[in-house]
């Protein structure tokens, strides 16, 4: 059987310890204060040791556990740098790696789902994991007519480790907030289990990633795996060589990291309108830059991998997205608050002062009101600590907000895109993307001007 802690009562053991290592931990804070150590030196400490255990423990775990660590991991730039610097090799750690299950449990995944004569199918197999993430673990091989291929295996017990893990860490979601200030970790806790069935489905998966390759076959900005086979608990796809974005983060060049930036901001907001499906899963583990871009070799293109979750969006991103987006740079209080209120953000039982929602609103949008950006570490704990801080209107006004749940999804992967960027320090030109690919961002009129003047040059 595999490496993956397959029993309930193991796995639930495993979480449950974690608030008791909390308090512990809390207990051992109160006495560092008795003796008169300061309480933000103690409050560091506490921090760091908690989330030293918190990914220990995910790590080991796959399953849920990990998909949570690695949902955390890209909002480890929020975190003051005293704190995040310590344990941010085990948060990269986990967005592309977690022990192996053994070859002959991969074997036997391929003779059920595959036949007896599965290895007739490959010219070469890798037993050895080229990666291992929270359900399944990737091998290289080489197909029978010669492709480099990915050969996606999904862990045994996968579905209900999910499922167990998730339940078990919403029980206690209260205590991981300190971790992410500013984020309430129980919506994406249950968000994460509400798409279980989506994630180990790898027909679904296959579906959302040939239709992603299809599109972007002639890119020449972004490289997608054409899916080779498909059954099920196995996922063969074409192989892809790059530098892991991990890397591009940890040691990259300038160059490397304002193109990933660029690149991963494009794909962001590109990928809904030209396929209908949102990429819901941006974490640094599922990118790779290679080389070749449209400048040559030395220039870099963006790789992306694992479908397994995705937002169906056949109209592309909604339109009052890119609407309040444009109303809120152009500083028209009325108009967002009205829009805001009609999309639900704004219950019916709940008024507000529009220009306090305004306000709360313009640094968070601050990279679309200038052509290039730099997004920073320092920015985003800027963001997080004045929306994290009681004493704070930004945080009053922020509980009274509300986010519909046909908007969860892709708050989630904005948040979760805009922390790599900060991870990677990219400089980018976001207000560009906006205007290419975001509806509604651009007035009617503006557009109906420019197809009228591109008609012109045309007929010209």
């Amino acid at each position: 059987m595999s490496d993956l802690p397959r029993k309930a009562v193991t796995r639930t053991a495993k979480l449950a310890a974690l608030p008791l290592g909390f308090a512990g931990r809390a207990t051992w804070g109160l006495g560092k204060r008795i003796v008169g150590e300061s309480a933000e030196i103690v409050g560091r400490e506490l921090q760091q040791r908690t989330a030293e255990q918190l990914f220990k423990v995910l790590g080991e775990l796959k399953g849920g556990a990990m998909k949570f660590g690695q949902a955390m991991s890209v909002f480890e730039s929020a975190l003051p740098e005293e704190i995040a610097g310590p344990y941010r090799a085990a948060l990269t750690k986990l967005q592309d790696a977690a022990p192996p299950m053994p070859t002959r449990t991969v074997h036997s995944v391929l003779a059920e789902r595959l036949g007896e004569d599965w290895p007739e199918l490959f010219l070469e197999f890798d037993d050895k994991p080229a990666a291992a993430a929270s359900i399944g673990q990737v091998h290289r091989g080489v197909w029978h007519d010669g492709r480099e291929v990915a050969v996606k295996v999904q862990y045994p017990g996968a579905g209900e480790a999910l499922l167990s893990d998730l339940t078990q860490l919403s029980r206690f979601a209260r205590l991981l907030g300190p971790l992410v200030p500013g984020m309430d970790v129980k919506p994406l806790i249950n968000e994460l289990r509400d798409r279980v069935s989506e994630e180990l489905d790898y027909g679904l998966e296959a579906q959302a990633q040939q239709a992603h390759a299809e599109e972007f076959a002639d890119d020449p900005d972004v490289v997608i795996p054409a899916v080779v086979h498909q059954c099920d608990q196995v996922l063969v796809t074409e192989w892809i060589d790059g530098v892991p974005l991990s890397e591009v983060i940890s040691g990259g060049t300038r160059e490397q990291r304002d193109r990933a930036g660029q690149l991963l901001s494009r794909f962001l907001f590109s990928g809904p309108a030209r396929t209908g499906l949102l990429h819901a899963d941006p974490h640094p583990g599922n990118f790779r830059l290679l080389p070749g871009g449209p400048e040559g070799e030395d220039d870099w293109r963006l790789g992306v991998l694992d479908f397994g979750t995705v937002d169906r969006l056949p109209g592309g991103l909604p339109e009052p997205i890119g609407e309040s987006l444009r109303m809120t740079l152009d500083g028209e209080a009325d108009a967002v608050y009205a829009l805001l209120c009609a999309e639900g953000f704004v219950k019916e039982s709940i008024e507000l002062d529009p220009d306090a929602v305004l306000d709360y609103l313009l640094p968070i949008i601050e990279p679309a009101r200038v052509d290039a950006f730099t997004f920073t570490r320092d920015w985003i704990r800027s963001q997080a600590a004045r929306i994290a801080d009681p004493r704070s209107p930004a945080h009053q006004l922020g509980k009274q907000l509300n986010l519909p749940p046909a908007y969860l999804l892709i708050h989630r992967v904005t948040l979760s895109t805009i922390g790599v960027l900060c991870q990677l320090g990219a400089t980018v030109r976001l207000r560009e993307e906006l205007e290419e690919w975001l509806p509604g961002f651009v007035p009617e009129e503006e557009l109906e001007a420019d197809l009228e003047a591109e008609e012109s040059v045309a007929e010209a």
